[in-house]
Parts: structure tokens; sequence; C-alpha cells
């Protein structure tokens, strides 16, 4: 299935979220905010996994909607989901796709 971007369905989005509930966060996004490094290791978490659950951490400059809302944009990733701290970005492999959406 081809998605383009921002075209996850609701019922996607829930498939999603079930999935990540029992994730641990890979990435953290801290008292620097969202750099270079920050966007490098989501996007080669995200090359292995295709959903990823990043935290931000209370020394955060940033509010945790916006700083994840960024990286995701800067990773071509889609926002699926932020509960407090913690976000869910998802990016599927065109290569070799791990996740097989409804």
């Amino acid at each position: 299935m081809f998605l383009v971007e921002n075209a996850l369905t609701g019922k996607q989005k829930r498939f999603l979220r079930s999935l990540g509930s029992t994730m641990d966060p890979v990435v953290q996004i801290g008292k620097a905010g969202v750099i270079d490094s920050v966007i490098n290791s989501t996007q080669e978490a995200l090359d292995a996994r295709e959903l990823i659950k990043v935290k931000v951490l209370q020394n955060s400059p940033q509010e945790p909607r916006d700083a994840i809302a960024e990286l995701a944009e800067a990773t071509g990733a889609e926002l699926v989901q932020v509960i407090g701290r913690n976000g869910l970005l998802f990016k599927q492999n065109p290569e070799k796709s791990k996740i097989e959406l409804p």
C-alpha cells in the first residue's frame, strides 16, 4: 500500500496507537530541543522500526506537542499521537515494510 504524506486514516492511526501503547521511548528530546543529532537518531530509528515512541524531557525548552511535531516534519514522519510528554511517529519504509496497515 502506498502512503501519501499525511494520509493516515483514523483506522490506521488507531491500529498504530495500539501497537505503540506498549513501546518504550527510543528517542528523547532534551534541553537542546530538536537538534541535528536528535533528527538523525530519529531517522535511523524510523528506518529500522517504522513506528517509534518519542519522549520530551522536563528540561526541553519547547512544548511537547510542538517539539514532536517539529521532529515529525524534519524526518518526514507521520505524527500519530501525543499524550503528555510522549509521542508516536510513523514512517513506512518503502523497501522493507514491517508494519502492514489495515
